[in-house]
């Protein structure tokens, strides 16, 4: 396995990090929009659950022809192509002029960004040393995490400036630049890998990823609790501070801001703390099997709660999301427990996973809602019903974590 020069590698990563930052804000963008566009084209919660997770069902239906291509053809060829198709969906969400319109454009966006983790997690793996991996991976979701900070407040003051049409015309503008740093800084596949051949041969089947009983041991996880992390992220926490809490849009995208820095923060922590918890012996899967349960407390909180702990209901998605983050130790653990020519497959396998569980997560909360409130819930008890579904979920993915074999014990 060969390795990149400190610079090198410093440069390589801050030009994958430029392009995940725009894939975080396209990502988390809805968010903040969802009060603009239920306005603007009256839709219902399962219509803004279903937006939200357009974008996930493009990324999730991308996966695994992009591990097989990313094995093949390395992460710079890879992502300069998908980003190509960002921007087409940007342009075409600032045109759309009806519900349709925008479902399409979001699952175009999700198809182009679709590449922008799996990617230079691809090259880490191959690049980097293990330790290195890991808090490169926590960096990258920071720089993920910044995005979504982007996605709030900035949003929220530009939108009354410029409009979300232009805000979306903006976005495409600079997924070009970002497209310009990558081919710019990042090698190509062959040129530091000596071994670029023989993954090019390597055979393209799945099977050996799916039957892996790690990979299978966290597929759960990855589906509802970091697959339900995203979703709360990027739309249902929202629509929770302003409906049940109580919030105007720009209390909430305020919210919504401070959510994401403190993400941000822990992330940045995670990445510092990463090899000094390894050296220690603290590996992923005894992080995730000791601070995960924070998360499902919390969320406990904020359901019974309801609208009691209005002036709380930020700090407490806060402190959820935050918590959340021991499950974010799966994706790369998952990468390092295959062969680097099988590491494209292996991310990619188990990314779409975390995405099939976000657009689920989000879509089904959304129907959920409606579905309860048609029952005769209030507004506040719909949403209440709806998470603590959700909550039970999460609960038992991580009962078969904690009960399920895996021969991968010192990841």
């Amino acid at each position: 396995m060969s390795t990149l020069p400190r610079r090198a590698a410093v440069a390589v990563f801050l030009a994958f990090a430029f392009a995940y930052f725009f894939s975080a804000l396209i990502r988390a963008i809805t968010a903040t929009l969802s009060p603009t566009l239920t306005q603007e084209f009256s839709l219902t919660a399962s219509d803004l659950g279903l937006l939200a997770g357009g974008y996930f069902l493009g990324f999730a239906a991308t996966q695994l022809p992009l591990g097989r291509w990313l094995d093949r053809y390395g992460p710079k060829k890879v992502i300069l192509c998908f980003l190509s198709v960002a921007v087409l969906g940007c342009v075409a969400f600032s045109f759309a002029t009806n519900f349709s319109g925008l479902l399409v454009a979001r699952i175009l966006c999700g198809v182009g960004v679709s590449a922008c983790l799996m990617a230079p997690l691809t090259g880490y793996r191959r690049w980097f040393e293990a330790t290195t991996q890991l808090r490169a991976n926590s960096w990258m979701l920071m720089t993920g995490s910044l995005g979504m900070v982007a996605s709030t407040l900035p949003v929220q003051w530009l939108l009354p400036i410029v409009g979300w049409r232009v805000l979306f015309w903006g976005l495409a503008a600079l997924v070009l630049v970002a497209m310009a740093l990558i081919a710019w800084q990042v090698p190509k596949w062959g040129i530091t890998l000596t071994q670029g051949h023989d993954a090019a041969q390597a055979p393209t089947s799945y099977a050996e990823v799916w039957k892996h009983p790690y990979f299978r041991k966290m597929v759960p996880l990855g589906f509802f609790c970091y697959g339900g992390l995203l979703a709360m992220q990027t739309l249902w926490a929202t629509p929770w501070m302003i409906k049940v809490a109580g919030y105007s849009p720009l209390e909430a995208a305020t919210g919504m801001f401070w959510i994401n820095v403190a993400m941000l923060c822990t992330f940045l922590a995670w990445g510092m703390a990463n090899p000094w918890l390894a050296r220690r012996g603290l590996h992923a899967d005894r992080l995730i099997a000791r601070g995960l349960p924070s998360s499902f407390l919390f969320l406990a909180i904020i359901i019974i709660a309801g609208n009691d702990l209005s002036t709380w209901a930020g700090t407490l998605w806060a402190l959820y999301c935050m918590s959340c983050t021991f499950v974010s130790l799966a994706q790369p653990a998952v990468g390092m427990a295959f062969a680097p020519a099988l590491a494209g497959r292996a991310l990619s396998a188990y990314n779409l996973v975390i995405f099939a569980g976000v657009f689920v997560v989000q879509w089904g909360i959304g129907l959920t809602v409606d579905g309860f409130k048609a029952l005769g819930l209030t507004e506040i008890g719909a949403f209440q019903s709806a998470m603590g579904v959700f909550l039970l979920c999460s609960v038992a993915s991580y009962v078969y974590f904690l009960t399920a074999k895996s021969h991968n014990q010192s990841i």
